[in-house]
C-alpha cells in the first residue's frame, strides 16, 4: 500500500509536506538486534514488555556523516547503542542506551519539492529563497538543503538541513529504563513536557505541548504538530534544548520499521511507562483512530461552545467528561483570528489549533474495534496486550494528517517508575512560558549515565 505523510494543521491548507524519507542500508541491517534480551519474541507478548523488540542497535559504531559532536568533526554515532536487561528493586526493566542521532535517509517527490519552496517564508527560510533538495535524489539525515539554520548548527553539524528557529540536535546521551511488566496507573498520571519515551531508533518521544500559550496566559495552549509545522524538517522533527525529537508520526521512521499500511503496524517506540507505541495502523488499510474530538464553536447552541459563534473565552470545566460543562476563562483567538508562532509564521486559529479545542469522545471510545480510549491506545484483544498508536487521518489521496493527540495522550495509561525518563511536572523544552528543562549535566569520563540524559565530555 503506497502511501505519504504531510502534515496539514487541522482545517489550514498548508503546503508542507514531511515525507518521502526511509531509513539508511546500515539501520535496517540492525533493527532487531536483542540479544542482551531473554524475551525478544513480539509476536505474542501478551504484557507489551518492552524487551518484546523493534529496537534499531547500532552494532558497529555506525557514526552520522553531517551530525558530529559539538566542537569536532567527530561523527555523533547512531540509533541505539545497546539494549540490556537490568533488575531494580525486584522489577526487570530493558535499558536503552542511545545518543538520540537518528539514522534517516530522504528522498524527495517533486510535490514535496514544491511545497517546501511554497513555505510562507521561503524567501528567508531558504539562503537562496528555494531549497537545493532535488526530487528523486536521496540525501542523508543532517545533510545541507539549503535552508537558513541557526548559527549553533555550526558547531554541531546539519548546517543547512534544518529549518531556522529550534536549535540543533546535539549528542546528547541518554539511557533509559522501560518496566518489562507494565502497570496500569491507580491514579491519573498527567503526560508533560520533554521526553515521554523513546523511538525504537533512539530519538525522543514528545507529546503535543509546546510550553506555549496565548498571551502567555497558561489557556488556549498551542500544540506542537500544528504551530510548529514551520519549525520540523523534512522527517517531522527538530530539537529542543538540543534533545531531537518527534511530536507526531514520522514517514521516516515508518519506513525505517518497514510499515507499509498492509496490516498492524509494528511497534514505533515505547512510553515512558513501559508499554508500546504502535504506528497509525490497526489493520490492513485500517488507522486506529483518536477518540478525541474538536469543540464546535461555530453553532452558538452547541454543548462545546461558547454561547457565541467563533468565540473562545470559556474552556470546558473536564475535557475527559464533556457532560460537566464549561467555565468562563480569559478569551483567545476567534476562529477565524491570526495567531503568530514564535517562528514569525502566521496561522488562522480555526478549531483544533490548541489543547483546550479538544474533548475526549468517550462514545467514539465505545465504538471498539480502531477507536482508542482516552491514553491513545486499546487492548483490542489481539494478543498485543495494551499498546498506545501514533494517530492521524488520511485523505482521499492518501495524505496522512496528524491526528490529535499524535502520541500518547494527555495522560499516561501505566504506571510512572521513579527511574523512568520522564517527569509529569511539566517544563516547556521548547523554550515556552511553562517553564524551563534543568541544565543537563556532563557525563563522567568513560561513564555511561545511569538514567536520563547527560553530555558527554569531550
Amino acid at each position: 500500500m503506497n502511501f505519504k505523510l504531510v502534515f496539514i494543521p487541522p482545517l489550514l491548507a498548508l503546503p508542507l509536506l514531511l515525507v518521502g524519507c526511509g531509513s539508511s542500508d546500515s539501520a535496517e541491517d540492525t533493527t532487531t538486534d536483542t540479544t542482551t534480551d531473554s524475551s525478544t519474541d513480539t509476536s505474542t507478548d501478551t504484557d507489551t514488555s518492552s524487551t518484546s523488540s523493534g529496537w534499531i542497535i547500532n552494532s558497529d559504531d555506525e557514526v552520522s556523516q553531517n551530525l558530529f559532536e559539538s566542537g569536532t568533526n567527530q561523527g555523533s554515532l547512531v540509533n541505539v547503542q545497546s539494549v540490556t536487561a537490568e533488575t531494580v528493586d525486584d522489577l526487570e526493566y530493558t535499558v536503552v542506551a542511545a545518543t538520540g542521532i537518528a539514522n534517516y535517509q530522504v528522498t524527495l517527490s517533486q510535490d514535496e519539492i514544491d511545497a517546501l519552496n511554497a513555505r510562507p517564508k521561503a524567501a528567508t527560510d531558504f539562503l537562496s529563497g528555494a531549497t537545493t533538495a532535488q526530487a528523486d535524489v536521496a540525501f542523508e539525515f543532517g545533510e545541507d538543503i539549503g535552508y537558513n539554520s541557526n548559527n549553533d548548527c555550526e558547531t554541531t553539524g546539519g548546517a543547512g538541513y534544518w529549518p531556522p528557529g529550534p536549535v540543533c540536535p546535539e549528542n546528547l546521551s541518554r539511557t533509559g529504563y522501560f518496566p518489562n511488566s507494565p502497570e496500569p496507573a491507580t491514579e491519573d498520571v498527567a503526560s508533560g513536557l520533554g521526553a515521554m519515551g523513546y523511538w525504537v531508533n533512539g530519538t525522543s518521544v514528545y507529546q503535543w505541548g509546546d510550553g506555549q500559550s496565548y498571551n502567555n496566559e497558561g489557556v488556549w495552549q498551542t500544540l506542537a504538530p500544528v504551530a510548529e509545522v514551520y519549525d520540523v524538517d523534512v522527517c517531522g522533527g527538530h530539537a529542543a534544548n538540543g534533545d531531537y525529537h518527534h511530536h507526531f508520526s514520522s514517514d521516516c521512521l515508518g519506513k525505517m520499521v518497514n510499515d507499509e499500511g498492509t496490516s498492524h503496524s509494528p511497534i514505533y517506540g515505547y512510553a515512558a511507562d513501559g508499554y508500546a507505541i504502535y504506528g497509525p495502523w490497526y489493520s490492513n488499510g485500517v488507522l486506529a483512530k483518536s477518540s478525541w474530538a474538536v469543540r464546535d464553536y461555530d453553532d452558538a447552541n452547541s454543548d462545546t461552545g461558547c454561547g457565541t459563534a467563533g468565540v473562545r473565552d470559556c474552556v470546558l470545566i473536564d475535557e475527559f467528561n464533556v457532560s460537566l460543562g464549561f467555565e468562563d476563562a480569559a478569551s483567545g483567538p476567534s476562529t477565524s483570528d491570526e495567531y503568530s508562532s514564535l517562528s514569525g509564521n502566521t496561522f488562522i486559529a480555526s478549531a483544533g489549533f490548541f489543547y483546550e479545542d479538544f474533548y475526549w469522545d468517550t462514545a467514539l471510545t465505545d465504538l471498539g474495534a480502531e477507536y482508542l480510549d482516552q491514553f491513545n491506545g486499546h487492548d483490542s484483544g489481539d494478543d498485543l496486550g495494551y499498546h498506545y498508536h501514533v494517530t492521524v487521518t488520511q485523505d482521499d489521496s492518501g495524505t496522512q494528517i496528524p491526528a490529535f493527540p499524535y502520541t500518547i495522550g494527555p495522560r499516561f495509561y501505566g504506571k510512572i517508575q521513579d527511574n523512568a525518563i520522564t517527569s509529569t511536572e511539566g517544563g516547556a523544552p521548547d523554550g515556552g512560558d511553562g517553564g524551563e528543562l534543568p541544565d543537563l549535566p556532563f557525563c563522567e569520563a568513560d561513564q555511561e549515565p545511569e538514567m536520563g540524559v547527560c553530555i558527554p565530555q569531550m
